[in-house]
């Protein structure tokens, strides 16, 4: 060694500084030999004969964090790990495909699963038991970690037939998965109707949302009610459509005014603790983020209530400021909980004395009084915490200040801001700004919606440019698509992960979206293109419907239980990919009258039908696609590049129904088309005048064009 070294300080570095991941390099400094999941550690267990502990986390998850102080920073719980196992670690938002495999074994074991994840694998990466957070020494009944993990490592050593045969029935409940026996032919709306009456049984009429604590969002559900509601017209079902409105519009608005809504930046956080929304977790996630941001434009679309719209604007905001590569287009992955593990939520909550240091006197009777800001706040570790939530109405703080509405709004909105100011001096939670293909396609057709919808143009802008830049950068019609675009942080090299289910479906929504906006025939393409690949790599031709991951090539080996394959159903917490592939399918149908497609989504809907309605408000995705097939595609093709154009727009665009598709085409687009659209829409009578007009198309043809507003509506609701 050169002279010039021997002052430095060595420090330890394990295999992670070599990982792409900010969460696995997060733990490149810890004592334990942590290698990323892949040939080389699954080698090491096997050529030493010892049993892999997998840990699987993100870079937004708290415990994970603090499981990691705990015990993954501590010498002495290392030297155990190190002697004893091979350690593994993953990130599930880089490695879903292993995720969901393990978090199924780990559910089979302890009856939960959640982050972190913590599994004993045998080296054939085989799990033999498991868990989630375990602290560092025994309590409340607990064992400890460093207890547990020399019981796992005996039990290996001593016990090696028990944790084969353990291992063994566990990879089989992996295998056994939503789809197990659940076929059954011709599902239809009475099956969308059972549905929606489970979710309505779980609506909490006092808060929203469903079911009790932890509160979740449910934004498929959310959309599945506003799609029933938005259809008044069948006989009889104004009772069932007035219930799901109430419920979707009831949730929307609970939460937007409770604390799992951010009131100073925007955004919604994962969930809440409770059942009235007021203490979140405060992670911020892209995909809850896209998924929220579609129901209160939806919302706002069909019931044109201007909090919706609100909400809508402000979240938009927030994604702009906070979650957007804003230069080359991308939409990043998360926002972390807490600054550091000493950080509790900190960052967005408020003392009473943080916030009458930034107000004036009249501006703290407002803001203390609408935001619920007391000497007693609501976080557990810190009373004196406040996270902001709306109890009463404006109307009534202005009452009790004896000053008008107006002065009252007034002095809100610039308490928002010097609050909001206040807090960006605050060390500020961690952005992920990696870049996954299946939250850019679901964020990407978000903005599409909803820069249509508010008429947002640099929205719609930004959707096409990040959706230019995910097909230029993760598409490859050849290999397929990649599941990163970009990693958010400098350093490490990232070997190729290939795209999953989800990526390609979400994506090829996001290009339909994005020619339904643009009348492109090139984003038509990419989504046509995209389906091909997707039934190449994921469709089961013998037991129909979709697997989540592709077949393994020829000579590949499949590490672990990635051996298994499994057929998603449940929206848990993104959409599932086999009911939004199937939607894909559908809208494609409608525009190139593929027989096949429309005989795989059917496929695809059967292969569940048996066994859906047990997973309820889990299954709203199910819901939306089968409501798709049994509606029939409706399309609004509105021609034309003028002032008259856009209005036909407006009006097309206005009530939200899942079946229902708005296409803005100029006329020197009527000779590039898709299929079906190509064979009936340039053959209109009445399109060589001059004005705009609009045509509405349905699986029966095409109605005449109209030019006006009200014939225009006379005609969507003849079709809806």
């Amino acid at each position: 060694m050169g002279h010039e070294n021997s002052e430095e300080i060595s420090v330890h570095l394990n295999a992670l500084a070599k990982a792409a991941s900010a969460y696995l390099r997060s733990a490149m400094h810890q004592p334990v030999e942590w290698q990323e999941w892949g040939e080389d550690a699954f080698e090491k267990a096997k050529a030493a004969d010892k049993p892999i502990l997998l840990d699987i986390g993100a870079v937004w998850c708290h415990w994970c964090h603090v499981m990691d102080r705990e015990s993954y920073e501590s010498a002495a719980t290392a030297k155990i790990i190190n002697d004893h196992f091979i350690a593994v670690k993953v990130d599930r938002d880089e490695r879903p495909d292993v995720d969901t495999r393990y978090q199924a074994a780990v559910s089979a074991i302890s009856g939960q699963g959640g982050w972190p994840l913590t599994a004993f694998l045998t080296p054939e990466g085989k799990p033999y038991f498991g868990g989630t957070y375990f602290p560092p020494a025994d309590q409340h009944g607990r064992p400890g970690f460093q207890r547990v993990l020399l019981t796992m490592a005996e039990a290996f050593q001593n016990r090696r037939d028990e944790v084969n045969e353990s291992a063994g029935s566990v990879m089989a409940a992996i295998e056994h998965n939503e789809s197990f026996m659940g076929r059954s032919g011709n599902p239809g709306p009475e099956l969308v109707a059972k549905l929606v009456a489970s979710t309505l049984k779980q609506f909490d009429s006092r808060s929203g949302g469903f079911g009790s604590q932890p509160k979740f969002p449910h934004s498929g559900a959310i959309d599945l009610l506003l799609d029933v509601a938005s259809r008044v017209s069948t006989v009889g079902a104004e009772d069932g459509s007035e219930a799901a409105k109430t419920a979707a519009m009831v949730t929307l608005q609970k939460m937007s005014r409770g604390g799992i809504y951010d009131h100073l930046a925007g955004g919604f956080h994962r969930y809440s603790v409770d059942e009235l929304w007021v203490v979140p977790h405060f992670e911020k996630m892209s995909y809850d983020n896209s998924e929220l941001l579609k129901n209160y434009v939806h919302a706002f679309q069909t019931f044109v209530e201007p909090e919706a719209a609100r909400v809508a604007r402000e979240m938009i905001r927030w994604i702009d400021e906070w979650l957007s590569d804003r230069e080359r287009g991308g939409f990043y992955a998360s926002q972390d909980a807490d600054y550091s593990l000493e950080d509790d939520g900190d960052y967005f909550t408020w003392t009473r004395d943080e916030a009458v240091a930034v107000l004036t006197d009249d501006e703290m009777a407002v803001a203390s009084a609408y935001y619920d800001i007391g000497e007693i706040g609501d976080m557990h570790h810190n009373p004196a915490k406040n996270v902001l939530h709306v109890r009463g109405t404006l109307e009534g703080v202005a009452k009790a200040n004896a000053i008008t509405l107006e002065v009252a709004k007034e002095r809100l909105d610039a308490a928002k801001a010097k609050l909001y100011a206040a807090r960006l001096k605050r060390p500020t939670p961690y952005v992920d700004k990696t870049i996954y293909v299946g939250w850019n396609g679901m964020m990407i057709s978000a903005y599409v919606e909803a820069g249509r919808v508010l008429d947002m143009p640099e929205v719609r802008a930004f959707a096409l440019k990040s959706l230019d830049r995910v097909l230029a950068e993760a598409w490859d019609a050849k290999a397929g698509l990649a599941h990163v675009v970009a990693y958010g942080e400098q350093g490490g090299n990232g070997a190729r992960v290939a795209g999953v289910l989800d990526d390609y479906v979400f994506l090829g929504h996001a290009a339909l979206d994005a020619w339904e906006l643009t009348g492109e025939l090139r984003y038509y393409t990419a989504a046509e293109a995209i389906m091909e690949s997707a039934l190449m790599k994921f469709y089961d031709p013998v037991g129909c419907a979709f697997f989540d991951t592709e077949s393994a090539a020829e000579g590949e080996t499949r590490l672990g239980a990635l051996v298994t394959r499994r057929k998603p159903l449940q929206d848990s917490p993104t959409p599932a990919g086999n009911p939004v592939g199937a939607a894909l399918l559908l809208r494609l149908e409608a525009l190139n009258g593929r027989a096949d497609y429309a005989v795989k989504a059917l496929e695809t809907l059967e292969t569940f039908a048996g066994v859906v309605e047990h997973f309820g408000l889990y299954a709203a995705s199910y819901g939306l696609a089968l409501q798709r097939m049994v509606l029939r595609a409706v399309e609004v093709c509105v021609i034309g590049d003028d002032a008259a154009a856009r209005r036909l727009e407006a009006v097309a665009l206005a009530r939200y129904a899942v079946n229902k598709s708005v296409i803005r085409l100029r006329k020197d687009q009527l000779g590039a088309l898709p299929p079906s659209l190509a064979e009936t829409l340039p053959h209109l009578p009445g399109l060589g005048g001059d004005g705009s007009f609009a045509v509405v198309c349905t699986a029966k043809g095409c109605q005449p064009p109209v030019s006006g507003v009200d014939e225009l509506i006379e005609a969507m609701n003849k079709a809806l």
